[in-house]
């Protein structure tokens, strides 16, 4: 299959270029505007008791959040100045009425919550009119800029504005974030292939990814709502992926022509060597990524979706424009000055000195590494999980500044209670329906932990009833202290469902442990499988899952300690939250692991390479670290060097992912590849490539060889 593709893309090159470049104008088109069709937040559970309480108390008691918080505050006045009132009525009264769905403010309300502590200063609630998120976010743009006023100074918070915030500053980043990385990517291939010509084609495939990911995120969310965290995360694997597997096409090109291959054969050779382990690699990738979608939020779901298209998009363009082009300029890609012999003389190379260095001693090497390894992953054994809040974005963004102001201010504004949202059998008004509600917050109360509840709202058969502690809801007690709540019993007849913050993140928490286990056993035995069919072994597949776990661990300790701990903040320009979100080291997870096998692919195919012509085990470890210990370093390198440039991102989200990442591949294209794999393998010699017998073949059916 590949080595006709590799016939086909020699035959017909002008044709597959010039449909590259249709699909990068046409596709460049629709992307640009993709921002503008994603979603924001996405980190709820849309089926948890939680969301279904917020469900009820919106259709029967009217919505109780506000959707934009504005700040008002005065130098001259305070809030009883009839010339403060006058001018923040100005600001309100303005408002489109099509755009709002109604506003709250002291004068109102009455609610002294409203106000701040230096009388100077107060806050308006406003509730935006929209079915969907998207539409709120609409009409909060319309209004935006209609909430100033020359009299008072007015700051603009709450959850759109939060929103509309990280939208901007996700767009920011990213555009800083390719400007960064396009370059240096293209310094660096230069160095590697000692020619521009060589080093311009990985770019070219990369800038092809990266468009074809944002078309691709965009037409995704015409059907589904798409996190906007989604853009980064998707464009970063869609660049870092497509320069790393263009990296093994013209290596292994000019090696082939520098064999003396005409352009032709050489073409094909490298399709089903190179080809054949970018093949093995994205699918591997792909179903590490795909292994996301077992979680219902919208975060993680739709980068699974959009990272499965990212990935399998570079893939796809490192096998047909790559090899189009490889056909194209053929002998101009060949290297200016002849190999050395380190290639085909491993005893010449470092790379096969260090693999024959680490098989000498493969016990003490093994131990040393997996003890660091462990070691450096120790920290995550205390890891804290929070979700997020408005410290994802920088310091001076206003909508975090507006938060800032809230928790220091307006300290009755900010308490975070849970809500029991009561449906009764009986009316809430009638006799017995008020003794159902008081014996309910009788035994409410009565729950440890609970200082008080009150009832907040009730319209016909439905009651609100909110639940005050002193308990933080982003915690362990929280959670203890919502199953405590939820295990009242109800009013005879009636159903309660327990919401707010606290039940919000204990309903995640527990959706996350139940599907969890799942979306490891997915990537488990996906990879499993898919080693066993590219290599012909059942040792080399687990020996691969454990090592990846192995870098893992380190890059979560490492998370734990800088973010957490709040360890090199200057380094990387963050606030410490005290806690990791509870998302993030499951979508690390499934990218690095994905990322790690990538490399993994590449060095067991020119191991397995060689071994198939010598059966020994030994000398195929030294020579196919020789032939890839190089282009591992360069791609890994060149990875890193997109990750970083994420890494970059003032949003908090994007930060932990970029540097997360970024260490899991330095550990696992280091350590990990360079001395714990070459000491493995001599460990378990031949039983390496252990298969029974009942399974050859059916591998020699079914197996993903080379050939030709």
């Amino acid at each position: 299959m590949l080595d006709l593709l590799g016939r086909l893309a020699h035959q017909a090159r002008w044709w597959v270029i010039g449909t590259s470049a249709v699909f990068l104008v046409a596709a460049g088109a629709w992307g640009a505007n993709a921002f503008d069709d994603l979603a924001g937040g996405g980190f709820t559970y849309a089926a948890s008791e939680s969301s279904r309480a917020a469900d009820v108390e919106r259709d029967r008691l009217g919505r109780n959040d506000a959707d934009v918080v504005v700040l008002f505050r005065s130098d001259r006045w305070s809030v009883t100045d009839p010339a403060y009132r006058a001018a923040v009525r100005d600001v309100l009264d303005r408002l489109p009425a099509d755009r709002i769905e109604g506003v709250a403010d002291y004068w109102r309300t009455g609610e002294s919550a409203l106000v701040g502590t230096d009388r100077r200063s107060m806050i308006a609630a406003v509730q935006v009119a929209g079915e969907t998120e998207n539409d709120r976010l609409t009409n909060f743009l319309a209004i935006k800029e209609q909430l100033t006023s020359p009299d008072l100074y007015v700051s603009v918070g709450g959850p759109l504005a939060v929103f509309d915030d990280v939208n901007t500053q996700s767009r920011t980043d990213l555009i800083r974030a390719e400007a960064l990385a396009v370059p240096v990517l293209f310094l660096l291939l230069v160095l590697i292939f000692r020619s521009l010509l060589a080093a311009l084609l990985p770019v070219l495939v990369g800038v092809l990814a990266i468009v074809g990911s944002l078309a691709g995120l965009r037409l995704l969310a015409q059907f589904t709502d798409v996190s906007i965290f989604a853009v980064n995360v998707v464009t970063l694997l869609g660049l870092g992926l497509a320069v790393d597997y263009s990296l093994f096409m013209v290596s292994r090109f000019r090696e082939e022509l520098g064999a003396g291959q005409p352009v032709p054969q050489a073409l094909r050779r490298t399709m089903v060597t190179a080809g054949r382990t970018i093949v093995v690699s994205a699918v591997t990738v792909a179903l590490a990524l795909a292994s996301l979608a077992v979680f219902p939020q919208v975060f993680l779901r739709s980068i699974a979706i959009g990272g499965v298209a990212a990935v399998l998009l570079a893939g796809f363009f490192a096998l047909t424009a790559m090899a189009a082009m490889l056909a194209l300029l053929g002998p101009r890609l060949r290297e200016r000055r002849r190999r050395t012999t380190a290639v085909r003389d491993p005893d010449a190379g470092a790379w096969a000195r260090i693999a024959r260095t680490v098989m000498r001693r493969p016990i003490l090497v093994a131990t040393t590494v997996v003890t660091l390894l462990v070691l450096l992953g120790l920290p995550f054994l205390r890891i804290s999980y929070g979700w997020l809040d408005t410290r994802v974005l920088p310091t001076g963004a206003e909508s975090r500044q507006v938060q800032v102001a809230l928790e220091e201010s307006f300290p009755d504004s900010v308490t975070r209670p849970i809500d029991a949202i009561v449906t009764l059998a009986v009316p809430v008004g009638e006799p017995a329906g008020q003794r159902q509600v008081a014996g309910y917050l009788e035994r409410v109360t009565a729950v440890p932990g609970v200082g008080r509840a009150e009832v907040t709202g009730a319209d016909g058969d439905t009651a609100r009833i909110t639940i005050r502690s002193d308990v933080e809801p982003i915690s362990a007690e929280g959670r203890e202290l919502v199953d405590a709540v939820r295990e009242v019993e109800a009013p005879p007849g009636g159903v309660v469902l327990v919401g707010g913050e606290a039940a919000g993140f204990a309903d995640l928490m527990d959706m996350l442990a139940e599907r969890l286990p799942w979306m490891a056993l997915l990537v488990i035995v996906s990879t499993f499988v898919l080693l066993f069919f590219s290599f012909g072994s059942l040792v080399l597949p687990v020996k691969a899952i454990l090592m990846n776990i192995l870098s893992l661990t380190a890059a979560f300790g490492a998370v734990v300690w800088i973010f957490q701990d709040g360890h090199l903040v200057e380094l990387f320009r963050f606030t410490s939250t005290g806690n990791i979100d509870v998302v993030q080291p499951i979508l690390i997870f499934a990218v690095a692991f994905g990322l790690s096998m990538d490399y993994e692919v590449f060095l067991l195919s020119r191991i397995r390479e060689q071994y198939d012509l010598t059966g020994d085990n030994t000398e195929a470890v030294a020579i196919g670290l020789q032939r890839s210990g190089r282009i591992i370093t360069s791609a890994a390198l060149l990875l890193v060097v997109v990750i970083a440039s994420f890494a970059t991102s003032s949003v908090l989200v994007v930060k932990i992912i970029g540097v997360g990442l970024a260490i899991a591949v330095i550990v696992d294209a280091t350590i990990v590849r360079a001395l714990l794999m070459p000491a493995t393998m001599r460990l378990l010699g031949d039983l390496n490539w252990w298969l029974p017998g009942p399974l050859r073949p059916f591998y020699r059916r079914w197996g993903i060889r080379e050939n030709g």
